[in-house]
């Protein structure tokens, strides 16, 4: 007799759950936007602001990229984003090849977006917002031979053409933060030779890319601005909603004698939403990395999209995080795959480094 009203209580139950809007049973994720003074992220909704505190998720401590396992190591993909998670992350930045998801100048490949819509289903159940990085040519054996050979405005039209791919599968899912056009870009003076749109590797990976091979007597920033312009505008054509970045080195800022990448930051903000910079505090050094910092400062918010305790102590990393929050908005490290646990007994520095690393993030949780 029990059995038979389990039975028919479950079905009740089961009917009744079947009345209710999806929307009520599963908590959606808010969509991030500027705040009104421009100077922070809040929730749409509730207008309650947002600080991004999170990892970039670029790479395994293998070494490899997230598009060498993501597709056969899935169940490593879930676990590294449940571990983000429970680190206490609420932003993933992940850095996608062009040449992974571009099968020829104006064909994407279909297999790659359908991950890349996996994981962006994968964040919205997480509860993790996504920095998708575009424009990737970290490993130049990926690099198709074709995308090298173009001249600057195919190269361009390129660069468009994954954008409005990527772009338009993502569109309509609140859990992507931001689309950052291209990691580290830069204009370079004068003239290259044909086919050299690389930086110096770093390891085994090309991080830094130039946008043009010929100056050609044009003002750096004003290539810089019109290279935003047009990738942005591509973006607008299928998504006017999600924000858009671009993850400048930290020697963006136009001084006299110094190393300088062309994206000047007060002159290409007009078609982003924030700025974002890769800055990696150094020993000594406190006041002129927030100096460096400051100048990001245009009229938009800044994100520290990449920093580490790579060149300074755990100490001096906390006095710089503390002093740049009178600028930054939000901040990126680094999670390769490795949560705390598996780091107590670290003997490498890489490791020791990763793992103090761990313990501040988890610490220092805005």
């Amino acid at each position: 007799m029990k059995r038979g009203i389990s039975v028919i209580s479950l079905g009740i139950l089961l009917s009744l759950a079947a009345l209710i809007p999806a929307a009520q049973t599963t908590k959606e994720m808010d969509w991030i936007r500027i705040s009104e003074d421009k100077h922070a992220f809040v929730l749409a909704r509730s207008g309650q602001r947002f600080v991004p505190w999170g990892f970039n998720y670029d790479r395994d401590h293998r070494g490899r990229l997230l598009e060498d396992y993501w597709i056969d190591e899935w169940a490593k993909v879930e676990k590294d984003f449940a571990a983000m998670k429970k680190l206490g992350a609420n932003v993933v930045r992940i850095h996608l090849q062009l040449g992974r998801f571009l099968e020829q100048a104006d064909k994407a490949n279909n297999k790659a977006l359908k991950q890349l819509e996996r994981l962006v289903k994968l964040a919205e159940r997480t509860g993790l917002y996504l920095d998708l990085t575009g424009l990737g040519c970290y490993h130049k054996k990926d690099v198709p031979a074709w995308y090298d050979a173009l001249a600057e405005q195919e190269r361009w039209a390129v660069q468009a053409h994954f954008w409005k791919a990527v772009a338009g599968r993502c569109a309509g899912s609140p859990a992507v933060f931001c689309y950052d056009l291209m990691n580290e870009p830069v204009v370079p003076g004068g003239k290259r030779k044909a086919g050299d749109w690389l930086g110096p590797p770093l390891g085994d990976k090309h991080y830094v890319q130039v946008i043009t091979l010929d100056q050609a007597k044009r003002p750096r920033a004003a290539i810089a601005r019109q290279w935003v312009k047009t990738l942005a505008t591509a973006i607008r054509k299928v998504d006017r909603r999600h924000l858009i970045t671009v993850g400048l080195v930290d020697w963006s800022l136009d001084r006299p004698g110094r190393l300088y990448s062309g994206f000047d930051p007060a002159t290409i903000a007009a078609d982003l939403d924030f700025l974002s910079v890769h800055l990696y505090p150094k020993k000594g050094q406190r006041d002129k990395d927030l100096e460096t910092l400051a100048g990001f400062a245009v009229g938009k918010p800044v994100l520290i999209e990449e920093t580490f305790p790579l060149q300074c102590s755990i100490e001096e990393f906390g006095e710089f995080i503390d002093g740049s929050k009178k600028t930054a908005a939000g901040w990126l490290g680094f999670y390769w795959g490795q949560p705390p646990e598996e780091l107590q007994h670290a003997k490498t520095i890489s490791d020791i480094l990763t793992l103090q690393w761990l313990e501040f993030f988890q610490k220092h949780q805005p």
